[in-house]
């Protein structure tokens, strides 16, 4: 496997950065997760906008433009035969003096990998299990809009999911609200409409959020932006997840609780799955769970 860093193809394990960056130091950076399929980029500029807004926000330069890393993200994909794949772009304020200061750490870190991709089986869906974390988002703080590579409180959020042998985690927010899943963006449905966080409760604009959206609008189903408590999910109509790596995935068990289901998540689904031109495997095996990201 072939991975971009700063410049070069290299093979991953030759793919490395200094101890002194301060990625690694401080997780002072930005990671995007992108869904390659055909050998195209989902959503490309909406992924590339919210780094360079997230950039823009830490106060770090992108050393590449959205079109040179079009490019070399199409050369990534292409020199490693995946056309069907995960691309994960990383991207720190690079290496400086040791110290939370980034006075003089000038030189950014750049790198782009690739990873197999989930396979999806229209007519048996993933469902997953869900569980409540303990930790706690931030109402109203704004770096929970951006995707820095500080994660925290995902990372223990998920620890807790693995312990409980559920596939996600549920993070409220300091106001006690729902807010969003580890690596996902959470819906429920009640009487025909669509319900979702806002972004001002601590979550993160997700690029297939954004998605659900204009499906919604297509199917002409209302979907509001609304603060909700853990017995709106439990007492709706249906529950799913929305992230770019599996796509649209209904939740069937909250806590242990069985949620209902509704037939609007199918439809949003296979709407989705037309949308990335998703080759539907009708002999799916599902991926292990550390693979759910």
């Amino acid at each position: 496997m072939l991975v971009f860093l700063n410049g070069r193809f290299v093979p991953e394990e030759k793919a490395v950065i200094s101890v002194f960056d301060r990625g690694f130091l401080y997780g002072d950076g930005l990671f995007e997760t992108i869904r390659i399929v055909n050998g195209k980029p989902f959503r490309w500029r909406e992924h590339i906008e919210r780094m360079r807004a997230g950039a823009e926000f830490l106060k770090i330069k992108l050393p590449y433009g959205a079109n040179q890393l079009r490019r070399i993200a199409g050369e990534l994909v292409a020199r490693n035969k995946m056309p069907d794949s995960i691309l994960r772009v990383n991207f720190s304020r690079g290496t400086g003096p040791v110290g939370y200061s980034p006075r003089n750490a000038d030189k950014s870190t750049l790198v782009m990998s690739l990873r197999a991709g989930p396979r999806f089986n229209q007519k048996n869906p993933q469902l997953w299990k869900l569980i409540i974390s303990s930790f706690r988002l931030g109402a109203n703080d704004p770096l929970t809009r951006i995707k820095t590579s500080n994660k925290l409180p995902q990372i223990l959020a998920r620890a807790q999911a693995d312990d409980a042998g559920a596939d996600e985690a549920l993070l409220l927010n300091t106001d006690g609200y729902v807010a969003e899943g580890t690596s996902s963006n959470v819906f429920w449905v009640k009487r025909g409409a669509i319900y979702t966080p806002p972004l001002e409760s601590g979550i993160l604009p997700g690029v297939t959020r954004t998605v659900v959206f204009e499906i919604a609008r297509k199917l002409r189903v209302p979907i509001r932006e609304k603060n909700g408590r853990v017995w709106d999910l439990a007492q709706s109509d249906g529950v799913f997840l929305s992230l770019s790596s599996w796509g649209i995935v209904e939740v069937n068990s909250l806590n242990g609780k069985t949620l209902k289901t509704t037939d609007t998540i199918g439809r949003i689904r296979l709407i989705y799955q037309k949308a990335v031109g998703l080759q539907i495997n009708q002999n799916f095996t599902s991926l292990p769970a550390s693979r759910k990201s």
